[in-house]
């Protein structure tokens, strides 16, 4: 019941801060896509589309947190969670499709001289996004850190990609309207847009896919995991400790030794608490497999020479 109440209350804070996005995603995208188009400035419609994108990310989550939040069953026994990770992947790569497009589009306007002076509703516009944007960013990344979702984090970063997007957007119309001979500026504005844009595909989508390629934790942490084992009273030595990420949970296996004379229920004992510690730690621990073994002192022995030669000891 607890892993159920929990299900329904991230499904709750997942949509609600979701829906508050996506209406206001609708709003400045119309908002800074027509104020491109009248204000003559490309920078600004393609952050207006940038805007856009942020619409389908919204509806994913809408969609996607009542299947990542499921419990296990017969053909997901280590649950959902992935379904939430290649959904991060997935908002990174349309983060970079977008760049692209950007770059493209604005390469296109000045080959052909497709160029215009902008006008102050421009300026207006992408100053507007800045600031809804940028508190849009804080909100949603508060709540999916709350309830330790990378998704609406992820999405989060995509508010702030718009926040930021913006911002040359803007400079870059000042710029044409202070300057009207450097109307051309407009088209670098656009194309440093989607520099930042695809900034941002990277810081989304790298984490998601070293996920899903089963990227262990950090070294340090391994130690600490291992340290963690060994402070349990019965383990002789750890050894063969991997470890992979299933959305901001992480899973662990390895293998504990202990004295081989004593009962198989004494092991089972050992093993249980050596569970419990690492799944009550700091890291987010939601699985530990261990495996027990006998201790066999050669190879404490064979362990004590490799850690000589390294000179840890």
């Amino acid at each position: 019941m607890p892993d159920e109440i929990r299900r329904i209350q991230q499904i709750a804070a997942v949509s609600k801060v979701t829906w508050v996005g996506l209406v206001i995603n609708v709003l400045l995208a119309l908002i800074k896509i027509v104020a491109g188009i009248l204000g003559n400035s490309r920078a600004v419609t393609a952050d207006g589309i940038h805007s856009l994108s942020d619409l389908l990310t919204d509806v994913s989550l809408l969609i996607g947190v009542r299947i990542w939040t499921a419990p296990p069953d017969d053909a997901h026994p280590y649950g959902h969670q992935r379904y939430e990770t290649l959904l991060t992947a997935g908002i990174g790569i349309l983060l970079a499709v977008v760049a692209i497009g950007i770059v493209v589009d604005a390469s296109v306007a000045y080959s052909e001289q497709r160029l215009h002076h902008a006008k102050y509703v421009a300026l207006w516009a992408a100053l507007l996004s800045i600031v809804v944007k940028e508190v849009l960013y804080r909100w949603t990344a508060y709540y999916g850190r709350l309830h330790k979702a990378p998704s609406v984090i992820a999405n989060a970063w995509h508010h702030r990609s718009d926040a930021l997007s913006s911002i040359p957007a803007a400079a870059s119309v000042l710029v044409a309207l202070a300057f009207p001979n450097l109307y051309w500026v407009d088209l670098v504005g656009s194309i440093i847009v989607a520099f930042f844009i695809i900034h941002a595909a990277w810081e989304v989508a790298m984490p998601a896919v070293n996920e899903l390629v089963d990227k262990g934790v950090s070294t340090e942490t391994v130690e600490d995991l291992k340290k963690l084992a060994e402070s349990v009273d019965g383990v002789l030595d750890v050894h063969k400790v991997r470890t992979r990420y299933q959305g901001v949970a992480v899973f662990v296996d390895l293998h504990v030794a202990v004295d081989g004379s004593i009962s198989v229920e004494e092991g089972h004992a050992i093993a249980d608490r050596v569970e419990t510690l690492l799944m009550n730690s700091e890291y987010d621990v939601a699985d530990a497999l261990v495996h027990v073994d006998p201790y066999i002192p050669e190879r404490r022995v064979r362990q004590q020479r490799r850690m000589r030669k390294r000179g840890t000891v």
